[in-house]
């Protein structure tokens, strides 16, 4: 668990150091800095994403997860996690219209955040291979791209995102146990698809940093999976 714990680390580090110091820069250079990242967002979703080399399969995952997301509405659950957050840290302050403009900043900075960090491939491919072989070489790099986007982030949407590092930790956590279970049957074939339907994500994410239309890509999270559960029927036909 030494990569997960790392990378939870770098993200509260950097964070609290854009939240706090860097935070104080003027809003116009607190938009071209989020534009920014969200272009370096954009390219590296869609570069991930050229590593798919079954079309159809990552069409069907995006579909099939977008409906299990939309029905569990894991955006709103996220949300929620994040205004419940803010409310116990005591973070919250009224306005006009009855909701807390810090509310809107806190949840949109965790969850955003916590997708962000999770579901690229750098965050599959780094876990599994802390499980399966017990080197953390990708994920001490993802900490430091993590350090960095942190930083970015949470100088345009403060403290919320510090609070992502814990589920990343608890997502990497999880892949680096179960991979260490089920490590006779995951496949390159697997990771490669799973880490392709990620960086789509990732990119979606960068669209919504760049305001061009906004996604809800919590919903999507569960696209990330369907290539696992393909791969798993298709070996029993």
């Amino acid at each position: 668990m030494l990569g997960p714990a790392v990378n939870a680390l770098a993200i509260i580090f950097f964070s609290l150091i854009g939240t706090f110091l860097v935070r104080r820069i003027p809003d116009r250079f607190e938009e071209i800095v989020k534009k920014a990242a969200g272009l370096a967002v954009l390219y590296l979703g869609i570069r991930g994403a050229f590593d798919n080399e079954n079309i159809l399969l990552l069409i069907l995952s995006l579909v099939f997860g977008a409906v299990i997301g939309e029905l569990i509405n894991i955006d709103k659950w996220m949300n929620a996690l994040g205004m419940w957050v803010e409310k116990k840290l005591g973070m919250e302050s009224p306005s006009a219209n009855g909701v807390s403009e810090n509310k809107r900043s806190f949840s949109k900075g965790f969850v955003t955040a916590s997708i962000l960090f999770c579901i690229g491939s750098m965050a599959i491919v780094g876990s599994m291979q802390s499980g399966l072989q017990g080197n953390h070489e990708i994920l001490f790099a993802k900490s430091v791209l993590d350090g960095i986007m942190s930083l970015v982030f949470s100088a345009s949407m403060g403290i919320g995102v510090a609070f992502s590092a814990l589920p990343v930790f608890l997502f990497e956590g999880g892949i680096v146990l179960a991979s260490m279970l089920i490590s006779d049957y995951l496949t390159a074939e697997i990771i490669r698809e799973m880490s392709a339907v990620g960086s789509i994500l990732i990119a979606a994410i960068g669209l919504n940093f760049l305001g061009i239309k906004e996604i809800k890509v919590a919903n999507f999270i569960p696209a990330i999976f369907i290539p696992l559960i393909y791969f798993s029927v298709m070996s029993f036909m």
